[in-house]
């Protein structure tokens, strides 16, 4: 095996260690592990297309000539992005911090209470602001949360209101063309209008109302808000949260629903993403809310502890009736988003907010004090000017001062100020209309009166107990203390692929050449960013398979979205506009079938057979009975339960030869890079999540990439933009996420990733990956029987552990052996996912052999616990297993029958040891009293 220098340090089995798992296995080398392994129908022929890998040196210097190429200047173009300052304290500590970057998503609490209060942070400051009771823990971006909006109206009536909705045209243009594409797939009819008025929303089921608008003019909606509520219908505001700090909030003015984008509260530009988006709804509307929501329960001891709360309505349980596809969200940028209302509290806010209002003020009035005349009298950081036919000099000219303004059209320019803006900026503006430079700011305010905002905001001990560094530096290291992250050892979650996230790779988002790019900015002035993205798209076609790809999908649910979206134009170009079936294996991921509903297809479950496998003369049946209604089939490869199904190409066959396409979820292609290509072996259209296979890490929950693969027939039907940099790709099947490239700040990662491993280092990833999983399955197996595997006896990259069978006559459940293996220090695998009563590991090609089998000795010790418990040797629900996790208050009053060095201590190993800050939390109290919002101090008070 010849693997390049960066790809030996990915790898975590040294080449001795792999020696040995494959003797353990039976097999003399990883080729022949994986001819055993992959069906040889499937196996590519040649090997993939791919520069030499490039040393970290070598990768590093290449993404610093790209980031040369980019002139990101200083950005007033406005349109939901703005610079801002991120505290260097916040950059270093959470954004830079692999603490806070490796973490999964809370779905195991207990070792999750850092993230969850900083999440809950996010939601307090996002209430305070929105003047709504409850907020969500983050959604994907502005654009995105609007169209989630229009669902939730949807749903809040039950399906029953089928009236029109109501947009208002002085929306962002991005935000405007996510709207479309969402509500023409779901069926929901707008009527886009300037909603300054109230006479487009008398018959309507609700209304999407700017404020303040994109062009900068703040009116007051509460006419608008009101004759929605009069029609019967419910009314939301996309708001931008700094100008909330300066403005009266839209639940005062009446709002239902609010959304938004945090990004200018800490959160770089990043060429349009990633960035936390965010709902906030009143009272009543909590269950229809998409997205995660983070609540407050408490523990066994009664004491408070944070969790995900209302799970039940997540796709991953409700599937086709979930609230939302939405899996990840983008965690890591709302806990940036949270920690800066932290470190600068209300006045730090209402100061920024009030420069950022002083400077545009001054602009608007040395324009007019000139005779320049701008369009709206009140506003809060955007100034249109009117310019007759001058649009176009003007940009020019600011440009040659390194500062980008707006060309709205011919005779309009737009100019907004943010947090970063100087007079020395606004008297280059100025400059660029011919105007005489100020000396000072005006002081002078156009905020409408009614509208200032009078209420006091960030109230809570947390927005105001952090002031110095030192204490804000403390408060982020005891909450990533609190967690259980990649940093700290294995999280072996099947179908997540939880691996090694390189410095080296990671190192570029920071730089302010990716980090300070406006989305918008002339195409020549991000060069570079263009260049990275078209060559990763690219190279993701060719490891693939698939004729064309597409970054725009922000996350792996809207690349599913994009990819049925396409198979959906391209039927309907051919005048198939019947074929809205979309086939859905029981087994699949809940965010198919999601994803399916949202495309505007209804779903019908194709069987699975005892062997886990999609049941094939179901399937024909099936396509049988709905022939040329049957637009596309979604299949995860290898399957769902981790398997290397043989069946796949005769899959493809029987699809195609009823017309329909085969959709081939990307989530698992990190058991495929290297070996198999879906563009070549049946498939028509893939996402691939980047923040699985390709390195992005997931940062708590987010951020992500899910890019969409399409075969040569379905490359028309790609996402498009109105305000993509390629004038090709403005305008047909409508724009997924706000930004043309979607989170473009985090494609230098999977870039880095796959020029340092190259065709032999990614092959021999999959290589490891399968190995490893392999390996954990052979040391497992007889206590905890592998449900599924393949021919040979192989699972692919990940494996079924049936924990009910062995633990459920004992009376131990799933829910007792992830909790006690916190007390052996790691992670739990992922339970009861696709089959309730196991846990799906994966173990990835990063870890080494010591961590595996740490991981493999703390399952058989647990196995053994059981066995104890069967045999009666502990008191009735008095076992290391029902009591886990522990966390270290209970040495103060220890109350088990067992010893404290049993229940704490199981390794023996007293260093370095992981204490879980709460004990076992209950999560039906929780939902049975929902508070999402920072308690008060008093919660936290000393057990009497």
């Amino acid at each position: 095996m010849t693997s390049a220098p960066f790809a030996s340090r990915h790898l975590g089995p040294r080449p001795s260690d792999q020696l040995a798992m494959l003797r353990r296995l039976g097999y003399d080398s990883l080729d022949d592990l994986m001819a055993a392994a992959v069906p040889q129908g499937i196996r590519g022929e040649t090997e993939l297309s791919l520069p030499p890998a490039a040393s970290e040196a070598a990768a590093t210097a290449r993404l610093r000539a790209l980031a040369a190429k980019n002139t990101p200047g200083i950005a007033m173009i406005g349109l939901g992005y703005h610079p801002t300052e991120t505290p260097a304290v916040i950059r270093r500590n959470i954004l830079e911090d692999p603490a806070w970057y490796t973490a999964y998503t809370p779905y195991q609490p207990e070792i999750s209470q850092g993230r969850l209060e900083a999440l809950l942070n996010f939601q307090t400051m996002v209430s305070d602001l929105t003047g709504l009771p409850t907020a969500n823990a983050s959604l994907l971006d502005e654009g995105t949360a609007a169209a989630e909006a229009l669902t939730v109206i949807r749903r809040a009536s039950r399906g029953k209101d089928l009236r029109p909705i109501a947009v208002d045209t002085r929306l962002a243009p991005q935000t405007l063309a996510v709207l479309r594409t969402r509500a023409d797939a779901i069926g929901i009819e707008l009527i886009e209008a300037d909603l300054a008025g109230t006479e487009q929303v008398a018959d309507t089921a609700g209304a999407v109302i700017a404020y303040p608008a994109a062009d900068g003019a703040v009116t007051d909606p509460s006419d608008v808000i009101a004759a929605s509520h009069e029609a019967g219908g419910l009314a939301v505001v996309v708001a931008d949260p700094l100008a909330l700090v300066a403005l009266r909030s839209p639940g005062e003015l009446g709002a239902d629903i609010v959304v938004g984008s945090t990004q200018r509260f800490g959160v770089p530009m990043f060429y349009g993403g990633p960035h936390a988006a965010f709902m906030a709804v009143r009272d009543g509307l909590e269950r229809q809310l998409p997205g995660r929501l983070v609540g407050v329960s408490v523990d066994a001891a009664g004491q408070p502890a944070y969790r995900l709360a209302l799970q039940t309505r997540e796709q991953h349980i409700r599937r086709e009736k979930a609230t939302s596809n939405i899996c990840t969200a983008q965690v890591l940028l709302a806990v940036v988003a949270g920690m800066y209302a932290v470190y600068h509290g209300a006045e730090g806010l209402r100061s920024i907010a009030l420069s950022v209002h002083q400077h545009a003020a001054t602009l608007h009035d040395a324009l007019n004090d000139a005779g320049i005349a701008t369009l709206h009298g009140e506003f809060f950081d955007t100034v249109v000017v009117r310019v007759e036919g001058q649009a176009d000099s003007i940009v020019a000219g600011a440009r040659s001062e390194d500062i980008h303004l707006w060309r709205v059209d011919d005779d309009h320019v737009q100019v907004a100020c943010s947090q970063v803006t100087t007079l020395e900026h606004l008297n280059r503006v100025l400059k660029a209309f011919g105007v005489e430079e100020r000396r000072m700011l005006s002081g002078r305010t156009y905020l409408p009166e009614p509208l200032v905002r009078r209420d006091d905001i960030l109230t809570h001990p947390v927005f105001t107990e952090h002031r110095s560094e030192t204490q804000l530096l403390r408060y982020l290291r005891r909450l990533s203390d609190r967690d259980y992250a990649l940093d700290r050892g294995m999280i072996p979650l099947g179908s997540c692929t939880m691996k090694l996230n390189a410095t080296t790779e990671m190192e570029p988002i920071s730089w302010p050449e990716f980090a300070d790019l406006h989305p918008f900015v002339p195409a020549a002035d991000a060069a570079g960013m263009i260049e990275l993205v078209e060559t990763l798209e690219e190279w993701l076609a060719e490891v693939t398979g698939y004729a064309a790809v597409s970054v725009q999908p922000n996350a792996g649910s809207q690349g599913e979205l994009a990819g049925l979206l396409a198979i959906r134009s391209y039927h309907r170009s051919r005048g198939d506009e019947a074929r809205d079936i979309c086939l859905i294996p029981s087994s699949a991921h809940g965010t198919n079938a999601a994803s399916a509903v949202m495309a505007g297809m209804r779903v019908v479950i194709v069987a699975a057979s005892e062997a886990g496998e999609v049941d094939l003369d179901d399937l024909r049946a099936t396509c049988e009975r709905h022939g040329d209604q049957i637009a596309a089939i979604m299949v995860t490869y290898p399957s769902t339960h981790g398997v290397y199904e043989h069946g796949i190409t005769e899959l493809c066959e029987i699809v195609h030869e009823v017309g329909g396409q085969v959709y081939v979820d990307g989530a698992n292609l990190n058991a495929l890079l290297g070996h198999a290509r879906p563009g070549e072996f049946g498939g028509d259209v893939s996402h691939l999540n980047l923040h699985k296979t390709f390195c992005i890490p997931h940062g708590g929950g987010g951020p992500g990439v899910g890019p969409v693969a399409v075969a040569e027939h379905l490359a028309a039907f790609l996402p498009t933009h109105p305000l993509h940099p390629d004038a090709g790709r403005r305008a047909a099947t409508g724009a997924i996420s706000a930004a043309p490239y979607g989170s473009a700040g985090i494609l230098p990662i999977p870039y880095a990733y796959i020029a340092m491993m190259g065709a032999q280092g990614l092959t021999d990833a999959t290589s490891v990956a399968v190995l490893s999983a392999n390996y954990v399955a052979a040391r497992l197996a007889e206590a905890f029987p592998v449900l599924y595997t393949g021919e040979n006896g192989l699972v692919a990259h990940e494996c079924i552990l049936d924990v009910k069978s062995v633990a459920g006559p004992a009376g131990v459940t799933i829910d007792d052996v992830a909790k006690r293996l916190i007390d052996y220090g790691f992670h739990a695998p992922t339970m009861s996912f696709p089959v309730a009563g196991t846990l799906m590991v994966e173990p990835t090609e990063s870890e080494d052999l010591a961590e595996l089998d740490r991981f493999c000795n703390a399952m058989l010790a647990i196995r053994a616990e059981i066995d104890r418990v069967a045999a009666g040797e502990y008191a009735d629900g008095d076992s290391p297993l029902a009591g886990a996790p522990h966390a270290a208050r209970e040495l103060l009053e220890w109350s088990h029958g067992y010893s404290v060095a049993e229940g704490l201590f199981p390794t023996g190993a007293t260093q370095d040891k992981y204490w879980p800050p709460v004990g076992r939390i209950d999560q039906a109290y929780g939902d049975r009293n929902l508070m999402c919002s920072c308690p008060p101090p008093t919660a936290f008070a000393p057990l009497d």
